[in-house]
């Protein structure tokens, strides 16, 4: 009966995302890049200044989130499980050829994903209470006439929110490497995420903002020293990505002789997964900030995304092509693992906490906006049912297996990332992709746009 469940459910997942997903982010992505004359290329050092300018000086307004705690929780829904174990899955089940299709989902993707921000701070409203109320929920109601588009994206949103796919991996790898009771593991994650998602973004955008860089320093520091030791076989790596992104092949068993439509479904999906392009949380997360200029904080998003996908999903990649890992059958939660374990002692220590760094950083950021789309739906019981369905959801796929963990969220992605696609490119005229912004000095920008009011 499980068997039969989780076909179907993988049946579903790829249906949805050959004939609709993969299409909607290639088609969306491109009229996007024509339209902003590629403002994700072009204006990358701008994005990246930015940062910086935040890091130098922190925005102190009262209203609002810090715009640095805002990027944090949302790089800390980006950077996650998928970053270290989806991407490697997509390679096992459509070849190498699938990082290319990472990569051209990570261009298409980044100025998908500043549309959606920069829509969800324009059409932003005051939540009452010192702060600000925003995404897709709220700008959707532009694009469409019809109330009950708004509710349909906060109940995915919710469903998207509990993170079940990063939270059984995180909780069955402490368990397994640490020879850790599974149901004590599971029990005291789960606390660990109710009280970093029910502080909202303020306190996940705090924990992200020290467990991030963290792994980010380890975590490709060990993965260059990988790269660096096998330098000499690094074009050969790449040249197999390349090649094999146009004719596809997987690795072993029942994916062997894998389409390039498997390898480019199996690229995109994961790249759209990975980066969170087109969901709509990050718009949910960065309408928090105190930030006035919808621009200045969605140019953030396009340097979130390179660090997702050129540097921390590349590393990983590339890591288990190097080492040859991807074609031996092993679990696709080992496989970097394994690679890094032939350079470095201790992994089975070293992995269970770089996986819990990444799972619980984004495991909170989407509680987080999973909270405050239930709060949207039910404003008196909506956060407490939430809370209820969370545990309940969280402690059963912790039992199951993790690809179908995987398959529900990637559903769930899927449908959101259909709906936010055609509001934005109904809204595409409404988006600025000016950034005139970086030639004036942070304390001296005013807000340049209206803030739209209920």
């Amino acid at each position: 009966m499980i068997d039969q469940l989780s076909d179907f459910i993988l049946a579903i997942e790829n249906g949805l995302w050959a004939y609709f997903g993969v299409p909607a982010v290639l088609l969306l992505g491109l009229i996007l890049t024509v339209q902003s004359r590629a403002a994700q290329i072009r204006q990358l050092p701008t994005a990246i200044k930015t940062f910086a300018s935040f890091l130098r000086k922190s925005d102190r307004k009262d209203k609002g989130v810090p715009p640095l705690k805002a990027f944090f929780a949302c790089i800390g829904g980006s950077v996650g499980v998928g970053n270290v174990v989806g991407v490697c899955t997509a390679v096992q089940i459509g070849g190498p050829g699938a990082l290319f299709w990472i990569w051209v989902t990570a261009l298409a993707g980044a100025i998908v994903k500043y549309s959606e921000v920069y829509l969800g701070m324009r059409y932003r409203v005051s939540d009452g209470q010192g702060g600000y109320n925003g995404g897709p929920m709220f700008f959707l109601r532009q694009a469409f006439d019809r109330p009950w588009v708004s509710g349909l994206i906060c109940v995915l949103l919710c469903l998207y929110g509990v993170e079940i796919f990063q939270f059984s991996v995180v909780t069955k790898s402490i368990a397994t490497n640490f020879d850790l009771n599974l149901y004590a593991v599971v029990g005291i994650f789960l606390l660990l995420v109710i009280f970093a998602g029910s502080g909202g973004v303020r306190r996940v955008g705090n924990i992200s903002s020290a467990l991030i860089p963290i792994f980010v320093v380890c975590y490709v520091g060990m993965g260059l020293w990988v790269l660096i030791s096998n330098i000499e076989h690094l074009p050969a790596v790449f040249g197999e990505v390349l090649s094999s992104a146009f004719t596809g092949h997987a690795a072993v068993g029942a994916f062997a002789g894998s389409t390039i439509l498997a390898t480019a479904s199996q690229g995109i999906r994961r790249g759209c997964y990975t980066g969170d392009i087109g969901i709509g949380y990050a718009s949910v997360i960065h309408s928090e900030t105190s930030v006035t200029i919808p621009e200045k904080q969605a140019s953030l998003v396009i340097f979130e995304i390179f660090m997702d996908t050129f540097l921390i999903c590349t590393t990983s990649v590339i890591l288990v092509l190097l080492t040859g890992v991807w074609q031996e059958p092993i679990d696709g939660t080992m496989l970097v693992q394994s690679s890094l374990g032939r350079y470095f002692p201790y992994m089975h220590f070293f992995m269970p906490f770089f996986l819990f760094l990444v799972g619980y950083a984004t495991i909170n950021a989407y509680f987080c906006v999973g909270l405050k789309c239930a709060e949207y739906l039910m404003p008196r019981i909506g956060r407490l049912l939430y809370y209820t369905y969370a545990v309940v959801v969280l402690i059963v796929f912790s039992f199951f297996e993790t690809v179908v963990a995987q398959s529900v969220m990637a559903i769930a992605g899927g449908l959101l990332l259909m709906i936010n696609s055609l509001g934005i490119f109904l809204l595409r005229k409404k988006i600025s992709f000016d950034f005139d912004f970086a030639k004036e000095p942070v304390s001296s920008q005013e807000e340049t746009l209206e803030i739209a009011t209920t």
